[in-house]
C-alpha cells in the first residue's frame, strides 16, 4: 500500500505536542502524524506496470506510481489547507473508537482526493464521498470516557494555515517517506 500524504508544517506538531498531556487516556497516542490526501494499492500499481511484470521491486513500484500520478496532477497548483480545530469520529470505519483528531479544512485537498479516487479505486468507508481531511491524534476508548472527549473537542486551537506546493508518498511497507511528488 502507498499513502499520498500532505506534508504538514512543523507548527501541526507544536499543536499536537501540546494536546498531548490530554490524550493520556487513550489507547494509542500518535507520534507520527499525517494528513492521508489519497491511499493507493500497491497491486493497482504493479498490475499497471507496462512490461507486465508483476513482482517488481519497490523502488519500480514507486517510479511506476509517479509516473501514473503526473498526468494527475499536471494542472494541480499549490493550495492553502488549515487545521482548525479539534473533532472526533466516535465510530470509525476501522480500528477502535473515539478517534480524536485536528480538522482540516481545504476545498482544493478535498477536490484533489476526488481527482485521485477517479484514478485509482477509493478505499470504500474511508475515501471517496467518505473523506475527511483529518489528522488523527489518538484512538481507543480505553480509559477515556465521553466527558474527556467532549472536553478535547472544545479546546480552542490556534488555526493554522500553509500552503501545500507537493505530496509526499508513503510506502507502508517500509514505513517511511519514499519520494515526494510537486504540484
Amino acid at each position: 500500500m502507498f499513502s499520498v500524504n500532505v506534508p504538514l508544517p512543523p507548527t501541526i506538531g507544536r499543536v499536537a505536542d501540546d494536546l498531548h498531556p490530554k490524550l493520556a487516556g487513550f489507547d494509542r497516542v500518535r507520534e507520527r502524524r499525517t494528513l492521508v490526501c489519497k491511499r493507493i494499492d500497491a497491486n493497482d500499481v504493479i498490475n499497471s506496470d507496462a512490461r507486465g511484470d508483476h513482482n517488481p521491486d519497490r523502488s519500480r513500484a514507486l517510479g511506476r506510481l509517479r509516473e501514473m500520478l503526473r498526468p494527475v496532477l499536471a494542472d494541480v497548483d499549490p493550495f492553502d489547507a488549515a487545521v482548525t480545530g479539534i473533532g472526533v469520529f466516535e465510530a470509525p470505519t476501522a480500528g477502535p473508537g473515539p478517534v480524536v483528531h485536528l480538522t482540516v479544512e481545504s476545498g482544493a485537498l478535498v477536490s484533489l482526493h476526488r481527482r485521485l479516487c477517479a484514478s485509482f479505486d477509493p478505499v470504500e468507508g474511508v475515501e471517496g464521498d467518505a473523506y475527511v481531511p483529518h489528522v488523527t491524534l489518538a484512538r481507543g476508548g480505553g480509559a477515556v470516557d465521553d466527558a474527556v472527549v467532549d472536553t478535547l473537542v472544545d479546546v480552542d486551537v490556534d488555526p493554522v494555515v500553509w500552503r501545500v506546493d507537493g505530496l509526499e508518498l508513503y510506502d507502508t511497507a517500509v514505513r517511511e517517506v519514499a519520494g515526494r511528488v510537486g504540484l
